[in-house]
């Protein structure tokens, strides 16, 4: 039986979350559909330009994505803690770029001498607001609605444009983080529609690249539509962005892609291998889990202690997964997700 997301997506297991959507059409979301001859390549830019905007108004960074012929990946992060240190007057200001405000709400933001038990309707709206501002659903739901109502004014259809609810995914700890981003980028280069991880459009790992190439200071190094690389932070804390260096990451997908695309095993190179050592990564298994992740791994990924502890957050009894590849070597130490 199909669980409730609200059963799927639990941050205090982990902010990251892994999404996927699938086209429900025989013609293709994008690139060229065989039957027709039409071509529906614009459509990626849709999507791009769309989860860029939602990202501005919701408090969820995009960490890393792949735009496909017939579905797309995300790869998202919630900052729950950002979203409730918004006052009122920023809630109604995101919430009104996407949907219609409320007169009760304007009435009390417009009092200068309000006094929250006045307006009980309105602190409940707003309050509603700001749960959903950092709900993935609500965040997919905004993305889908606006791409299936584009794509059918453009086909002059009506309909159902996607499969059904997106899939998502829980990431556990840094490793699962990892070898998702490494497994969506890549996505491009593993299909064999591209041969580096440079030349695959409508990739984060593109996008970074280029804005690297592009940079003229140390300011410009990363691009503003995905979440930075920020590494670590001093006394232990989270790192406020991904908790990796940005070159390391480049090198561990280019070499990953590199043997991907090849269809061998290969040695780790030297340079590769300090942030798979720090991640207790389990290298016999790496290459296959970056070709098969989405079909390893059901509703979580990570190490075997944090999908325990996930499934006991979650109500569940166990997390499955498929087949016995293992993601990370033993875990002695807690995840620094979260």
């Amino acid at each position: 039986m199909t669980r409730a997301r609200q059963q799927q997506i639990c941050l205090d297991s982990t902010p990251y979350y892994h999404c996927i959507c699938r086209c429900v059409r025989r013609a293709f979301l994008c690139g060229e559909d065989r039957a027709s001859g039409a071509n529906f390549n614009h459509r990626k830019q849709w999507i791009v330009d769309k989860f860029t905007q939602l990202a501005e108004v919701f408090s969820i960074d995009v960490a890393a994505y792949a735009v496909m012929s017939n579905h797309y990946h995300l790869v998202l992060r919630v900052n729950q803690q950002q979203a409730q240190q918004w006052s009122y007057s920023q809630i109604n200001t995101r919430w009104k770029q996407l949907f219609n405000g409320h007169n009760a709400v304007e009435q009390y933001l417009n009092d200068p001498h309000a006094k929250d038990e006045q307006y009980p309707k309105a602190i409940e709206r707003l309050e509603q607001w700001r749960e959903r501002l950092f709900d993935i659903s609500w965040f997919m739901r905004c993305l889908n609605e606006h791409i299936a109502r584009q794509a059918n004014e453009e086909d002059q259809c009506k309909g159902r444009f996607w499969e059904g609810r997106f899939k998502s995914q829980a990431l556990l700890d840094e490793a699962a983080v990892l070898a998702c981003m490494a497994y969506v980028d890549l996505n491009p280069v593993r299909a064999k529609i591209a041969d580096t991880p440079e030349d695959s459009d409508f990739t984060s790992i593109q996008r970074r690249i280029l804005a690297l190439k592009a940079a003229k200071s140390t300011h410009d190094l990363q691009p503003s539509e995905v979440l930075a690389f920020t590494g670590y932070i001093a006394h232990g804390k989270p790192s406020p962005g991904l908790p990796f260096n940005l070159y390391e990451y480049i090198e561990l997908v280019d070499w990953t892609g590199r043997c991907v695309r090849a269809d061998k095993r290969g040695a780790i190179p030297a340079h590769v291998q300090p942030i798979m050592d720090r991640l207790s990564i389990h290298r016999e298994d790496w290459l296959k889990i970056i070709k098969s992740f989405d079909k390893h791994f059901i509703s979580a990924a990570g190490s075997n202690e944090h999908l325990q502890q996930h499934a006991k957050q979650t109500g569940r009894s166990w997390c499955a997964t498929r087949g016995r590849l293992q993601l990370c070597e033993k875990v002695d130490k807690p995840a620094t997700l979260y």
